[in-house]
């Protein structure tokens, strides 16, 4: 079960090269259960999805490059972007993704939470922008469908 919160960013932090970083290709299969394949710099990932908001089951395992390429080949839903992981304390790190190509302009950050509570009594920090952990445009699966990204068009 993942429990996480989605907000969008006007910004990204300071000095945000400093930290860990990951390239990300996501294609989906489907959106509905939503099936997705991940290449996460050089591991692939398949991945499914059950729910929506702020708690969805999900079940990840890793596949090879070969299988990757095989089911990427046709797929025309993929998002790209680039992960940024930023401590905020002990427990909880920000995910910040920077969107590419379609959807050039796109930054998010999710945080993922071990319970309920934890989630729910989140202190937001001041550079985190409107929260969209309940609106379906803003779930990778639906923003993969995006010919061209503006933040009216969402």
């Amino acid at each position: 079960m993942e429990i996480e919160r989605k907000f969008l960013l006007d910004y990204l932090p300071v000095n945000i090269d400093k930290f860990a970083k990951s390239e990300i290709i996501q294609a989906y299969i489907s959106c509905e259960p939503e099936l997705r394949i991940r290449k996460k710099d050089d591991k692939y990932f398949m991945t499914k999805k059950i729910g929506t908001g702020m708690v969805r089951n999900e079940y990840e395992m890793e596949i090879d490059e070969k299988f990757y390429n095989f089911l990427i080949n046709g797929i025309d839903s993929k998002v790209s972007k680039t992960r940024y992981l930023v401590p905020l304390s002990s427990k909880t790190t920000a995910e910040i993704d920077v969107y590419h190509n379609n959807l050039d302009g796109l930054k998010t950050v999710e945080v993922e939470f071990e319970t309920m509570e934890e989630a729910i009594n989140f202190e937001i920090p001041n550079w985190f922008g409107l929260e969209v952990t309940n609106d379906k445009n803003y779930k990778n699966a639906n923003l993969s469908k995006i010919k061209s990204y503006t933040k009216k068009k969402i």
